[in-house]
């Protein structure tokens, strides 16, 4: 097992990506804590991850939700030695009626909680421990007809935070890095598909097919393998990179 006794908490882990992730470290060993502000789905987490997993319930485009998972963290009374900054949301509408509130919501979700989540985790993890901060290829590579200004945005500036902290942090140890899925066959993606017409749908259904050199979207475990390796002492000496989990598609 490659994260026997090692202990990671994963943010948004009540579906998609983050509950693979969980499931994923839970197989491999850690003691797993995942965050979600669903009371719902954490329930229905804690289930399928019977039970080896923690929930915390937080809202963590606030301070107080913030604050509540890093003092539940603490008094753990022992390090942290993998955070997986996975809670995100997606506005994928058309630059002109993009509103305030959308705005708002996005930058304190994708970029803001990790940011203030990882400062104060950092009296917790120590050398050894790795961050992973989960972005996304539409930080650089965008689809025709699908409208990115603000997901792009926000995920290009995770990007940018993970590398700056890989050079601030790296001198005590913590290595940072981002994930960045392509298509993956997730809830949230579902959920941003059902708003396109009928006849856009057909349209990018046929586009990825087309476009991914492996011939499929990605699925959330193909992500979670991912994190693993990042998660694990195999990736020691890595640090400060985003890594491509995209089927190929943004290597042309």
């Amino acid at each position: 097992m490659r994260l026997r006794g090692k202990r990671a908490l994963v943010t948004g882990g009540s579906e998609g990506i983050g509950l693979a992730i969980a499931e994923a470290f839970a197989e491999e060993g850690a003691a797993v804590a995942i965050v979600g502000r669903d009371a719902g789905k954490l329930a229905s987490a804690r289930t399928k991850l019977a039970g080896r997993a923690e929930t915390i319930q937080a809202d963590l485009t606030t301070s107080e939700g913030i604050d509540k998972v890093a003092t539940v963290v603490a008094a753990a009374g022992r390090p942290l030695d993998v955070l997986v900054n996975n809670a995100g949301v997606a506005f994928l509408v058309p630059f002109e009626t993009v509103t305030d509130e959308q705005y708002r919501n996005s930058f304190a979700l994708n970029v803001t909680a990790v940011f203030f989540l990882t400062q104060k985790l950092l009296p917790q993890l120590g050398p050894g421990a790795s961050v992973i901060n989960i972005s996304s290829y539409f930080a650089g590579k965008m689809i025709p007809k699908r409208p990115s200004s603000l997901y792009s945005l926000s995920k290009g500036a995770l990007n940018s935070l993970t590398k700056s902290l890989a050079f601030e942090l790296g001198p005590r140890g913590i290595r940072v890095n981002a994930i960045a899925p392509g298509t993956i066959d997730t809830a949230m993606r579902r959920r941003s598909v059902d708003n396109l017409p009928d006849a856009a749908k057909a349209e990018l259904k046929a586009y990825v097919e087309r476009s991914y050199p492996l011939g499929r979207i990605g699925q959330a475990a193909d992500v979670a393998g991912m994190a693993v390796h990042l998660a694990s002492d195999e990736s020691a000496w890595t640090s400060g990179a985003i890594l491509a989990v995209d089927g190929g598609y943004t290597a042309g």
